[in-house]
């Protein structure tokens, strides 16, 4: 009976609100109706109509698909705060230290950085109120520093060398959230770009890092959609857009109630010559796969990493009453080769997202031979009629493994405890001002910064005070890794997360083996199309 009332409150829900009101007078409806009425008449407890509506949303939209999710109204602003690209607050990127509030960096242009506030300056107090020392979580600083657009907040600031607690009035405003995590020279001749979501603004963004590429004289480029998780088709259909030339089909959607609907290039990209890497991973999915799978359908460029995701269903918003929504899928979407890249889920939801521990226990991160795909799901290239793969995500065209050689239970231990970021941001404390005076520019800070003779002793003990005892086997194993990770984490807080990736990719297999295919004759070999 409780199933029945899930399936029936859901149907109701979706016939009466989604706008087929044609359907509203069904006999399913009247059914539904007369059994909460019964409910309500009769049942032996207290029952809570909402609650029931939730619990059955909730479960019938678990069966249909792993996408078609329901979204309770307090999480649906979150949800999309990222895809929007903006939020109304402060601005800054923080960390809670010692339960005492870190300003990491104030975003640029943001109300925090004009009224003054710096990178390493300690939030004590809120509204006259104290806020060191009490057990803050993140949520309470959301609450406490986020606001609408145009209020105020006073703000007690902690500084290094300088005694008393000065003091800001913050006017809050929209915060940018940036999808664009580095634009960068990899070479004097290779430009990279690292695209963590597709947003509102991801295009605008691409295109700004871009430009400054190719005023370095930049030929070739490497996108970076390693982790990106997706976001908005049409974002994903303007980046393609950027890379490939007019009148290409980028993906077409097609569903049972959704007729096909084809998605062409429209105008003159910004990169349309010159050789091109994609990096994709298992946590590339949806946007990222649109973007990959047509790029490697045209042989436009080379696709390197590790098999996507594999999601190839569409999602449609629809809104409820009570401010809350649904996202249900209403569609497929193929490659221009006709690829629908979307992997099984037959076996449910819980199955579907073990995914990623499945495929570790199969070999597939360090074996390319343990991806089995039946030959039915074999498509060709359409240009130079290479193989490619539908049905479980992209296919790479080089695949490249994890990288396990420097990973000790060590390294394991002192990043998850989340040591390596406090560590950074307590020696930013004592040393931003010497080495704001030493280093100009991230690629001098690269070259000079030392981190074995600077900061590996001093973060060894402080590991060893934090529970991690010390192991010299297992620090000589991940010394490299500590030390990259410590010294991108270091440029981080000197200049922004571009500076990031300029370091941490020194140990990034794909993006060193996309260089080397780059200045290899991979591209002329494989017949892609460049020039």
């Amino acid at each position: 009976m409780r199933e029945l009332k899930k399936t029936l409150a859901l149907l109701l829900i979706l016939i009466s609100q989604v706008g087929f009101s044609q359907y509203v007078q069904s006999d399913a409806s009247k059914k539904f109706d007369a059994l909460l009425q019964y409910v309500n008449y009769a049942y032996v407890d207290s029952t809570d109509d909402n609650e029931l509506v939730e619990n059955a949303i909730v479960a019938v939209l678990k069966e249909l698909d792993p996408h078609s999710v329901y979204i309770p109204r307090e999480e649906l602003k979150k949800m999309n705060e990222p895809l929007v690209g903006n939020f109304e607050g402060i601005g800054i990127q923080f960390n809670i230290l010692h339960d005492t509030l870190m300003v990491v960096s104030p975003i640029s242009g943001g109300p925090s950085e004009k009224v003054g506030l710096r990178a390493g300056d300690k939030i004590v107090a809120v509204d006259g109120k104290n806020i060191a020392g009490i057990g803050l979580q993140n949520s309470d600083v959301q609450k406490k520093l986020r606001g609408k657009k145009g209020t105020k907040v006073k703000v007690g600031i902690k500084r290094r060398s300088i005694k008393e607690v000065l003091s800001f009035t913050i006017t809050r405003d929209k915060i940018p959230i940036f999808s664009v995590d580095a634009s960068y020279m990899a070479t004097p001749d290779i430009g990279y770009i690292k695209v963590n979501r597709f947003a509102k603004n991801t295009i605008t963004e691409f295109r700004e890092g871009l430009g400054r590429l190719q005023a370095q004289n930049m030929k070739h480029l490497i996108i970076d959609l390693r982790g990106n998780g997706g976001g908005y088709l049409k974002t994903a259909i303007q980046l393609a857009d950027e890379v490939l030339d007019d009148k290409k089909l980028i993906v077409y959607t097609e569903g049972n109630k959704n007729p096909k609907q084809e998605y062409y290039t429209t105008t003159k990209g910004g990169f349309e010559k010159g050789k091109l890497v994609v990096l994709i991973d298992e946590g590339s999915a949806s946007a990222s796969e649109i973007v990959s799978g047509a790029i490697q359908d045209y042989d436009r460029g080379l696709v390197i990493g590790r098999r996507s995701f594999g999601k190839g269903l569409v999602q449609k918003p629809f809104s409820l009453p009570d401010g809350s929504a649904i996202r249900l899928t209403v569609a497929r979407y193929h490659t221009p080769s006709g690829r629908c890249i979307q992997r099984a889920y037959d076996k449910g939801k819980e199955e579907y997202y073990k995914e990623f521990s499945r495929r570790f226990e199969n070999g597939e991160y360090m074996n390319e031979d343990s991806i089995a795909l039946p030959d039915s799901l074999q498509f060709e290239t359409l240009n130079s009629k290479r193989t490619v793969y539908g049905g479980g995500g992209i296919m790479p065209d080089v695949f490249v493994p994890i990288d396990t050689t420097m990973s000790s239970d060590y390294f394991g231990k002192v990043n998850r405890k989340g040591l390596l970021n406090e560590f950074t941001l307590i020696y930013m404390d004592a040393h931003r001002k010497d080495l704001k005076a030493k280093y100009n520019d991230v690629p001098s800070f690269k070259e000079s910064f030392d981190a074995e003779q600077e900061v590996l002793a001093d973060f060894i003990e402080y590991a060893a005070k934090n529970d991690v005892e010390k192991d010299d086997e297992q620090i000589t194993t991940s010394k490299q890794l500590i030390l990259i990770r410590l010294k991108a984490l270091i440029a981080r807080n000197l200049w922004d997360t571009s500076a990031y990736f300029q370091i941490a990719n020194d140990l990034n297999d794909s993006y060193l083996k996309a260089i080397e295919e780059i200045n290899s004759n991979t591209f002329k070999k494989e017949k892609l199309v460049y020039k």
